[in-house]
């Protein structure tokens, strides 16, 4: 980066900036409710709100603060734009099945439109045309062929020539009429009109099972029981699998992003590069000033060797397409992929109708949460709704299910493999004040932490979940495994699963007493 202004220590995004988010209380006594709803990001408080719509009575569980997981960290971008997928769509599953896609998306942004419209809510909604453009002739003709795709499924766009950016491109493809907004803003009002309907919502409560039955029941990390007719697992992963198998079928994603201050205007639209790395483009408002938001970079969970390097690579570009007068605020998201690209909306399994999941929102969560609060409150009430089909849970396309079945949970066996046979080379004394390494300490493998005071913090380096290692993230000073995404703060507590138990933590002047027994996981 040549410009003066450095990358922001903090690791926030600006969405909650000045705003005044209500607190609510911990589920300290058991309840019963028509729905309990087990996470507080846009997917579960979209879902409280049509539900309480509805005359039901619902509980909101969430395990830490509402709005300040993925939600949070978005670049609220509401579009059905979601890469290139159509053309892919149609091969793997028809025609039909890829308008329906298309269809249930675009009544996903029209319900976020009609919300805001009806209730005035006052969070920056904008109608913008969304753009994929690109800048090599091997993608060009992948966009000469998403927009054939878009022309069989009726999508309204097509090619363009140019950007309005200082970017070489070969082409790009726009979508008309989709829209951006701030999210947070968004979902201040619907927590206000969830409540007003007399929905509850308990915070700093860590849902950890379900007990399944005719009426299911949630127990908390605290022991506390909340039951209902319907659980809703909104917890970004399923925090209850049961035999769905979703660490099977999904794997993590990161991604990186800069919001920065420029000395000229940005154009209207939203953009996304087809080409890697990635590149996203939107604006914003924060305090009144625009900002530019810029996003990419993107890697499996845990098998980045310098997250602080996407980060660098993301300034650079911006300094190379704006004049960047400041940076204000990085962030970094994580998002979950299924087999088919398809997010999995619907009965966690068919032998648990009463138990529903919404995941695998592949870093389009702001449509893809509202079609599975639309979606469950069709099955709750048992009302038709065509996209049930598309993106229930328990489907299985050969073609490419299978294929990338293999391909992931083989990832998973060789980092599973490689992480037992690293045998670390580093002592505590190697680590620098603020950093983290894996170490070696008697035969033993730990992940050491170092503060900026000095203070280490010692954990155990095996992940919770399936006992994969996990590694070092340097950009989030968090250690994060490679197999399932599961996400670790340097002290060893869970911030996301599908983990549910913490690292095994030690004190660092015992650590010469340590022995065998007190690994594992």
């Amino acid at each position: 980066m040549s410009f003066d202004q450095k990358l922001p220590e903090s690791i926030e995004p600006f969405w909650r900036e000045g705003l005044n988010i209500p607190e609510f209380p911990k589920l300290e006594k058991d309840l019963e409710v028509d729905v309990v709803i087990v996470g507080g990001g846009i997917t579960g408080l979209t879902s409280a709100y049509v539900l309480v719509n509805e005359g039901l009575k619902v509980a909101v569980i969430e395990a830490n603060k509402l709005v300040n997981g993925t939600s949070g960290h978005t670049t609220a971008k509401i579009t059905a734009q979601h890469d290139l997928i159509y053309d892919e769509f149609i091969q793997h599953f028809g025609r039909s099945k890829a308008r329906l896609y298309y269809e249930a998306n675009i009544e996903a942004l029209q319900f976020i439109k009609k919300t805001v419209e009806e209730h005035q809510i006052d969070c920056d909604f904008k109608e913008q045309d969304a753009y994929l453009y690109s800048t090599t002739d091997e993608y060009a003709e992948k966009i000469k062929t998403e927009a054939k795709a878009y022309k069989t499924l009726g999508i309204d766009g097509g090619i363009i020539d140019q950007i309005p950016f200082d970017i070489k491109v070969k082409n790009a493809l726009v979508m008309k009429n989709q829209a951006q907004f701030h999210p947070v803003k968004y979902l201040a009002h619907l927590i206000k009109l969830i409540t007003d309907k007399g929905g509850l919502i308990f915070e700093e409560t860590v849902a950890v099972n379900v007990e399944t039955g005719e009426k299911p029941t949630v127990i908390t990390r605290d022991g506390k029981r909340a039951t209902g007719g319907f659980v809703i697992a909104c917890s970004h992963f399923p925090f209850f699998e049961g035999l769905g198998l979703y660490s099977t079928r999904m794997y993590a994603d990161r991604s990186y992003v800069v919001a920065v201050k420029a000395n000229t205007t940005y154009p209207e639209g939203m953009y996304l590069s087809v080409d890697q790395p990635s590149r996203s483009l939107r604006s914003a408002s924060n305090n009144g000033e625009e900002v530019i938001i810029i996003g990419g970079g993107g890697h499996k969970t845990g098998q980045a060797t310098d997250t602080m390097k996407e980060y660098n690579h993301l300034a650079d570009f911006s300094e190379q397409v704006f004049e960047v007068k400041e940076m204000v605020n990085r962030w970094s998201a994580q998002d979950l992929t299924t087999l088919d690209k398809v997010p999995y909306i619907g009965e966690l399994t068919t032998n648990e109708p009463n138990i529903l999941v919404g995941t695998g929102y592949r870093k389009w969560g702001m449509t893809s949460s509202t079609v599975a609060a639309l979606l469950f409150r069709d099955i709750i009430l048992k009302r038709q709704n065509n996209y049930r089909d598309l993106y229930s849970p328990s489907r299985f396309y050969a073609d490419p299910s299978l294929k990338n079945f293999l391909l992931t949970n083989m990832d998973v066996a060789k980092h599973l493999i490689k992480g037992k046979m690293d045998i670390p080379q580093k002592s505590v004394d190697d680590i620098p004040n603020g950093e983290a390494a894996v170490i070696s300490f008697n035969g033993h493998r730990k992940g050491a932490f170092k503060d900026e005071e000095g203070k280490v913090f010692i954990v155990d380096t095996t992940c919770t979940h399936v006992g994969c290692e996990v590694a070092w993230n340097n950009g989030e000073k968090t250690w994060d495994c490679p197999c399932h995404g599961s996400r670790f703060s340097y002290t060893g507590e869970v911030i996301e699963g599908p983990a549910e138990k913490p690292l095994q933590q030690y004190d660092f002047t015992m650590l010469d007493i340590i022995t065998s027994e007190d690994s594992g996981y």
